[in-house]
């Protein structure tokens, strides 16, 4: 089917919004700890404070997601993203501040708006056919991945060659620009009142456990990736200044998964397509130790990259089979703290062990806590769910049942 059904007004619309609120997200990190380094322990405080706002992003998705209604969903959404927005502008306006004062400001800036990726996603899989939601999920993919790579470096240009407060004014901006822009999109998505079957939205959700547990599972690897490659590096006697370039093409490879992803369907239940990807991603990212030389490895962590996508994507369309319309913000919210959770785990794991042992060492015990996850998330999908949704956002097509899904009536994993 290709991309044809993606393309339209709306789906434009919501892309804009979606980079007014998602650009602060991916430059928060990097933009607190620009903010404070000049002060004493600036770099110690930085890092405190991208925890703080790393931790409010966990904690603010599943809390904020469970309360999000589809149908009112957009002024639930504009008041998280209005939060955040002053947040953002308070950490510009007030960089001498009390650290209390800025870690609190952090944790408001990744609180308020952590509901945001999760109604995002739920208003632009309503925005297209049923059939055409594999390749909308793409499209938000490949923009991610897109917006992950410019933040950073449009960051730094600015803290570096302007000011250091610039980049967390301007995340403000961006995200108090969201809000305005949500009145360009529909004001929720279709849902039934009765689709729960009277059930609570957290004990919908904590059957959909095993979904979360692989997400969680395929963000760890990227954590291993981006936090132990410049010490791997130096291990090896290159220079360091190569993890930039190789960072670069595992997000060209990423990003072109997502497409590759959307252009056709594929073989096999969700499931076990995301045991395959995850077989291969945990493959490359322990072949990333051993490889010898840049362009080995340059080559190993695009194929990661396209098969980290692809693992990603399945996880999305495998909560929408899972999950009734009524809890898909919720569902697509607990599951962004959940990659975040795999994130923040694999990077103190890999963090803690290398004080004590090689990167390359460090990076196979990674790709073993992300095999760990696999195993127990594919074991658990394994097993029937009771309860169900009809229908999928799939990509498509074997009608082998599964067991039941959760909330509804259908397929727990209808074959992509």
């Amino acid at each position: 089917m290709g991309y044809r059904e993606v393309v339209s007004g709306g789906v434009a619309r919501w892309g804009i919004v979606a980079v007014g609120a998602r650009m602060p997200v991916a430059a928060a990190p990097l933009a607190l700890v620009f903010l404070v380094r000049e002060r004493p322990g600036g770099y110690v405080l930085g890092a405190a404070l991208a925890a703080a706002y790393v931790v409010g992003e966990i904690i603010g998705a599943p809390l904020l997601g469970m309360r999000i209604r589809a149908e009112r969903a957009r002024p639930q959404l504009a008041v998280g993203l209005g939060v955040g927005a002053l947040a953002f502008v308070g950490l510009g306006a007030l960089p001498n501040a009390h650290p209390v004062v800025l870690g609190s400001l952090a944790f408001l800036a990744g609180a308020g708006p952590a509901a945001a990726p999760g109604g995002l996603r739920a208003l632009l899989t309503g925005l297209v056919p049923e059939k055409a939601v594999a390749q909308a999920l793409a499209v938000e993919s490949m923009l991610t991945f897109a917006i992950w790579a410019v933040a950073p470096a449009a960051v730094t240009g600015l803290a570096l060659g302007v000011s250091a407060v610039l980049p967390l004014l301007l995340a403000g901006l961006l995200m108090g620009a969201s809000v305005a822009g949500l009145w360009m999109l529909p004001a929720g998505w279709e849902s039934d009142a009765d689709d729960r079957g009277g059930e609570s939205m957290a004990r919908i959700l904590v059957r959909a456990w095993p979904v979360f547990v692989t997400g969680a599972a395929s963000l760890s690897m990227l954590a291993l990736a981006e936090l132990v490659l410049p010490a791997l590096l130096e291990q090896r006697g290159i220079a360091v200044g190569w993890a930039g370039p190789l960072l670069a093409g595992l997000a060209v490879g990423s990003a072109a998964g997502s497409f590759v992803y959307g252009l056709r369907r594929w073989p096999g239940r969700l499931r076990t397509q995301s045991m395959v990807l995850m077989s291969g991603l945990c493959g490359c990212l322990g072949l990333v130790a051993v490889v010898p030389g840049v362009g080995w490895m340059f080559g190993v962590l695009a194929v990661a990259g396209v098969l980290q996508a692809g693992a990603m994507l399945t996880r999305n369309l495998s909560l929408r089979e899972l999950l009734p319309p009524s809890a898909l913000a919720a569902g697509y919210s607990v599951m962004y703290a959940a990659v975040g959770a795999g994130y923040a785990a694999s990077g103190s794991l890999a963090g803690g062990l290398l004080s004590v042992v090689p990167p390359s060492t460090a990076i196979l015990a990674g790709v073993a806590l992300g095999v760990v996850l696999t195993v127990i998330g594919v074991l658990g999908e394994a097993k029937p769910l009771e309860g169900g949704r009809s229908g999928g956002g799939g990509s498509g097509g074997g009608d082998v049942a599964e067991g039941a899904a959760v909330g509804g009536g259908g397929d727990s994993e209808r074959g992509l």
